[in-house]
């Protein structure tokens, strides 16, 4: 049998640099096997002894950095700076979650109510098997911080990266290779959508996706047969809101930054302005100068000339140019930037755009900034809330109150104010969508509790005469039952009074059977 392979390509200069071997159905199902069998021994550690393991792993990680980054540069097409963000996002990550993780899983106790003699707790247990299926835009990044939650909180994983990146997922497989406490926890599979699907059917407890909203329907599908519980982190169609009182200066910046770091391909990406009307034009003119500073090219120098490298996965040019071609021929004008060489473009700003185009509508995932003219706040809340996604946006004031109040009324995940993506570096701040974009968060509590299952369970002797719960659980207190709601739960003074009052009223003077009701039981 012929064993099928997938090519390590660098996008910047077309050529192959390795290859593996890719992972059969049956090799994915055996992994998912392995790492149940592995699960009672993981998860029998403490989180103490957990995190000392992952400890090391992040020894590896920061000695082996260039090399890291000489990896995703060849995969990716980005620059080594870029490269190493990626890197230092996730050991920041790391040491964030290696740090609070024991706190984060301990042990809670509850109030017990009305049962007054027993102590009532949660506990975080993990899933058990965790199927993790990271993309290609930040295939190191969108891989570790996920797996390591997922251990920390007790869970064996099974990571699938993306065969586009497929390098960096042997890269991966490699470093946790390297720590011989961990490597029997985790099995990295690689291959296409046919080993992504084999994963999914493979009856893993927990699965967490990042990838787009196609796929994540297609994940949530196939695990709704077998009731697997699923977080998705899909695509997004961020908007971006300058007010009239914003510093159109850094907005122009940073805005520019958002929309073309990464080539435009990150999920929050700014893909979407709306400048009121005021500031539109000193914004756009702006925006075209700082898109014209920013270069496009490939190196492998640590320090790049470069700030975009190429479209990592060929088959995003096709969308990228359908949407400009669409826009185009519905009026829009690019201003400056647009499709070079290869897979390289340089940075595209676009204007006179409106909804009924899909550059406004759907996830381009390249580097196009399109900027909208409105009237006012108003519209620009609208339009940024007439959009199937909701993952993050920004809005740009030296008001922060005003801001925060604009902020506030937009659908989406995150919100960061006088800035664009950063958002999604800061370790504790959680970060995932609403509407099409998903739900399940990654970074921060929610992201590592996300892994978890809460247990609940109640200690005690048995029932107690004297407690409230058990007289309510024993027949002919259905007065006494009235009484201790009313007083317990009565909504003012006059209604706890009331039903006091009537308890004793009736204590003492029964009141009369009912004889309807007595003929309706006789029949």
């Amino acid at each position: 049998m012929t064993q099928e392979k997938l090519a390590f390509i660098n996008p910047a200069t077309n050529s192959q640099f390795g290859e593996v071997v890719m992972n059969t159905p049956e090799e994915v199902q055996e992994a998912v096997r392995d790492m149940r069998r592995a699960f009672p021994a993981w998860s029998g550690k403490t989180v103490r002894e957990r995190a000392d393991i992952l400890h090391k792993l992040q020894h590896v990680l920061i000695e082996r950095r260039d090399e890291i980054s000489s990896v995703l540069n060849q995969d990716c097409g980005k620059s080594r700076q870029d490269a190493l963000l990626e890197l230092f996002v996730t050991v920041d990550m790391l040491a964030q979650y290696r740090r609070h993780a024991a706190q984060w899983l301990r042990r809670q106790r509850v109030s017990s109510g009305l049962y007054l003699f027993k102590r009532c707790y949660i506990e975080h247990l993990p899933h058990g098997v965790t199927a993790i299926i990271s993309p290609w835009n930040y295939p190191f990044t969108l891989s570790f911080p996920p797996t390591i939650a997922a251990l920390l909180a007790g869970n064996t994983v099974v990571l699938k990266p993306s065969e586009v990146t497929a390098a960096t997922g042997v890269l991966i497989e490699n470093l946790i290779k390297s720590v011989p406490e961990l490597a029997p926890f985790v099995r990295v599979v690689h291959g296409d959508g046919k080993v992504g699907a084999a994963l999914v059917t493979s009856k893993p407890d927990y699965i967490f996706m990042t990838g787009s909203t196609a796929t994540g329907k297609k994940i949530m599908h196939v695990a709704a047969e077998s009731l697997t519980p699923v977080a998705l982190e899909l695509g997004g169609k961020d908007s971006m809101i300058v007010l009239e009182d914003a510093d159109l200066e850094s907005a122009a910046r940073w805005g520019a930054w958002g929309a073309f770091f990464n080539t435009g391909q990150t999920c929050m990406s700014v893909e979407r302005v709306y400048v009121v009307a005021s500031k539109y034009d000193e914004f756009v003119k702006l925006v075209v100068k700082q898109a014209n500073e920013l270069k496009s090219g490939y190196s492998t120098e640590l320090n790049s000339p470069y700030f975009m490298g190429p479209v990592t996965d060929p088959r995003q040019v096709k969308i990228i140019d359908d949407h400009l071609q669409d826009a185009t021929d519905k009026g829009a004008k690019i201003l400056t930037g647009g499709k070079k060489d290869g897979l390289f473009y340089d940075p595209i700003v676009l204007v006179d755009v409106n909804h009924s185009m899909k550059i406004m509508r759907d996830e381009t995932f390249g580097p196009v900034m399109p900027i909208v003219k409105v009237q006012d706040e108003e519209e620009a809340i609208r339009l940024t809330n007439d959009n199937p996604y909701g993952l993050s946006a920004s809005v740009w004031s030296l008001d922060i109150n005003h801001a925060k109040r604009v902020a506030d009324r937009i659908e989406a995940g995150s919100v960061i104010i006088n800035d664009s993506i950063a958002q999604f570096g800061v370790p504790m701040l959680p970060f995932g969508g609403t509407k099409d974009s998903g739900f399940g968060r990654t970074h921060g509590k929610e992201g590592l509790l996300q892994f978890t299952r809460p247990y609940s369970f109640a200690i005690g002797g048995a029932p107690v005469k004297l407690d409230i719960a058990t007289v309510l659980r024993e027949a002919g207190h259905y007065e006494l039952a009235t009484a201790i709601m009313g007083v317990l739960f009565g909504t003012t003074l006059k209604q706890k009074a009331e039903t006091l009052s009537q308890f004793f009223r009736r204590k003492n003077n029964p009141p009369a059977a009912n004889p309807k009701l007595e003929k309706i039981s006789a029949k």
